[in-house]
């Protein structure tokens, strides 16, 4: 089952003085970049916040992010009574102000620097699990939400396939036409040559000729490579570098095929197919 790499999961943990709200978003990318977005408090837990993510997302460009909103009446942040009440002596000196005006005198004075002071909040180990719960579930709903994304990716995959599988069986199908007509194209140039040829050394050439536009392998090697992107496509895990390759082979054989052709009937079915394969080459980006 494919995953794709587009994603998001949330959580949300309600404690007694704050609620807490986890999100992962995740887009395509050819490696695993992770952003993290966290309080202070919880910096220290930064790189298992990381290892988490990258055993459980893989790939992809991730932005994880907690926020802390405080519920409760009560703050980290206090004011340093000592460093105000010296300001406001201060400030009394230097300017022009009813002394009585202490108002006035308080406004200036928690302007100033380190008038405000917050208290580092200490991490709380039961109060982490709690969260690292709750950054468990927002996981298993951003892979929730990329199994879904690719549910629809599997299905047009296997569409854009069979009709390539179709255009292959149409290729097939006039591959003797194909070849009777380089065969008369060849004999009418020599008729209007009106030169006499050794009929031997002709047919020879000929069979050397046809050779080189033989497309049985690349028949054979397109339909095995198909088969291989369905396979694969099912398998039990997602493997989106896997599917780029396969795909790379199918092109360099539709390639092949287009170019020996010599038929325009053909070429016409070989666009057909390299129309599909772009098609899946532009959401195969999106595969984990």
């Amino acid at each position: 089952m494919i995953q794709s790499m587009t994603g998001y999961g949330k959580s949300v943990l309600q404690l007694p003085t704050k609620k807490i709200t986890i999100e992962v978003k995740s887009l395509n990318s050819k490696n695993l970049d992770i952003n993290t977005r966290i309080p202070s408090f919880y910096k220290e837990k930064e790189l298992t916040i990381r290892k988490k993510l990258a055993d459980i997302l893989v790939r992809g460009k991730v932005d994880f992010s907690i926020y802390v909103e405080m519920t409760a009446d009560e703050t980290s942040t206090s004011v340093n009574k000592g460093v105000v009440t010296e300001y406001m002596k201060q400030l009394r000196d230097v300017v022009y102000i009813d002394v009585n005006d202490q108002v006035e005198l308080l406004k200036m004075a928690v302007r100033m620097p380190d008038a405000l002071k917050t208290e580092r909040e200490e991490l709380d180990e039961n109060e982490w699990s709690e969260i690292d719960k709750h950054i468990t579930n927002a996981l298993k709903e951003i892979v929730q939400y990329r199994t879904d994304e690719a549910a629809s990716l599997e299905i047009d995959f296997k569409e854009r396939i069979a009709n390539i599988k179709s255009c292959l069986e149409e290729v097939k199908e006039m591959d003797g036409d194909r070849i009777d007509n380089v065969k008369q194209r060849l004999a009418k140039a020599l008729d209007e040559l009106k030169v006499e040829v050794d009929e031997n050394r002709f047919e020879q050439e000929l069979i050397y000729y046809l050779e080189k536009l033989d497309i049985n392998e690349e028949k054979v090697r397109l339909a095995n490579h198909l088969d291989y992107f369905l396979q694969a496509l099912d398998s039990d895990d997602s493997n989106g570098k896997k599917l780029g390759f396969i795909i790379q082979e199918i092109g360099r054989e539709i390639n092949t095929t287009g170019s020996k052709a010599n038929y325009a009937p053909m070429q016409k079915v070989v666009i057909q197919m390299k129309d599909e394969l772009e098609k899946i080459k532009e959401q195969i980006l999106n595969v984990l």
